[in-house]
């Protein structure tokens, strides 16, 4: 298992650094492209380390993709939600309560709909995947995720950190 962070880090890593060094990057077809590219290569991993048939693949394919657009969808809402939270709770200034407490139930309910994705894309998955063949996949996916995270943070690229928002300085006792 861990020589497949390593594998996937190997893989991803070349398509990353072109996605955040790319002159080109606003042009929505060039991000299309890499990921389009990165979803490709964990695919290929993916069937590997499961052990899944040509038929397995394929239906999880197909999963994946009328589950990602929803998924997409939910955390760039989510992402927006913070942003504007951290707009509300600046230092310095008052933040109003009623924006605040929509801001946060707004969140709360985000990640509802986020598990409820989640839900019903495993459910869905259960019809074709062992249950082993489940939690390994989820396993792999979730781990993607953190590298994809770790790799956006070390570029400073998006979802490195706080939009928009100096670093707070650490004070010193």
């Amino acid at each position: 298992m861990r020589n497949f962070i390593w594998v996937l880090g190997l893989v991803l890593a070349p398509a990353l650094a072109a996605q955040q060094d790319s002159p080109t990057l606003p042009d929505s077809a060039e991000r299309e492209r890499l990921q389009q590219e990165i979803e490709r290569r964990f695919g290929v991993v993916v069937q590997r380390q499961l052990g899944l048939s040509n038929d397995q693949a394929d239906k999880l394919r197909a999963t994946e993709e009328r589950f990602r657009m929803r998924r997409r969808v939910i955390m760039r809402q989510q992402v927006l939600l913070r942003f504007g939270l951290q707009e509300q709770m600046r230092p310095g200034q008052a933040a109003n309560p009623d924006s605040v407490r929509r801001l946060m139930d707004a969140m709360q309910a985000n990640r509802g709909d986020l598990l409820r994705l989640d839900q019903d894309q495993d459910r869905e998955m259960s019809g074709y995947l062992t249950p082993v063949q489940r939690a390994q996949y989820q396993m792999l996916r979730e781990r993607l995720m953190r590298r994809l995270q770790e790799v956006r943070r070390e570029r400073g690229g998006p979802g490195a950190g706080r939009p928009g928002l100096r670093p707070r300085r650490r004070l010193r006792p």
